[in-house]
């Protein structure tokens, strides 16, 4: 399997956490970063227009900031989607926070056998009906869907549809457009348990990094951390 990890982050971040995913990043395919100051608008002309659009929407200090912000986790989708589209030659592209830090070595056969389903467009950590946990998403670029929901993810963001949703954090919206796939008869493989909190660290994936977010960062391990 040809695989390539995929994360995005802005000069200021990099120096908070984006320094430590470099620092630690071990898994034995390669990384690409999305840098949000240096590069990812000229690569992605139609994320600029859409942060542009949609700049004044934000409202300081507003209560609900985290679940209305399209536009701080805009950066993300438009990642992973312009990834998903452009590295069309690959079996699959792991989207992966930049606030995670590597300890185990993983290869290709260790996706295969944990990750990755051949009847599945993706793979993601859910937390029932709680929004995802999308600091890791597997797309199988195999999948004869996964094109279509890379387009429909964008189309969600380029026609600021995302504002008809409830919430336009990238969770409520990756979830929205995947269940519209999984209604038209779309399989896809949830590495979650079902329960809130910090699924990934419960998860297959939880002695082999360490999503640091949140407070977390600050001290550069997780709590729930089980390695």
């Amino acid at each position: 399997m040809k695989l390539l990890a995929v994360t995005t982050y802005n000069n200021k971040l990099y120096k908070e956490y984006g320094s430590r995913f470099e620092s630690t990043y071990n898994w034995d395919f390669p990384y690409t970063v999305y840098n949000e100051d240096d590069g990812m608008f000229e690569a992605i002309p139609d994320c600029k227009a859409f942060v542009e659009r949609n700049k004044n929407r934000i409202v300081p200090n507003n209560p609900n900031g985290f679940f209305v912000d399209g536009v701080r986790f805009c950066y993300k989708v438009y990642a992973y989607t312009h990834a998903i589209m452009q590295y069309q030659d690959l079996d699959g592209i792991i989207g992966i926070d930049a606030d995670s830090v590597f300890y185990k070595k993983i290869d290709w056969h260790w996706i295969k056998e944990h990750i990755h389903r051949d009847d599945c467009m993706m793979s993601y950590l859910g937390r029932g009906d709680h929004y995802s946990e999308c600091g890791f998403l597997y797309f199988n670029l195999r999948h004869p869907d996964t094109q279509a929901y890379a387009s429909r993810m964008k189309h969600m963001y380029d026609t600021d549809g995302i504002y008809n949703l409830k919430e336009q954090h990238d969770s409520y919206v990756w979830d929205y457009v995947r269940k519209e796939f999984e209604n038209r008869g779309t399989k896809n493989y949830d590495l979650g348990d079902g329960k809130a909190g910090h699924v990934q660290a419960r998860s297959i994936l939880g002695t082999i990094y360490d999503h640091t977010k949140g407070e977390r960062k600050i001290k550069g391990r997780s709590k729930e951390f089980r390695g």
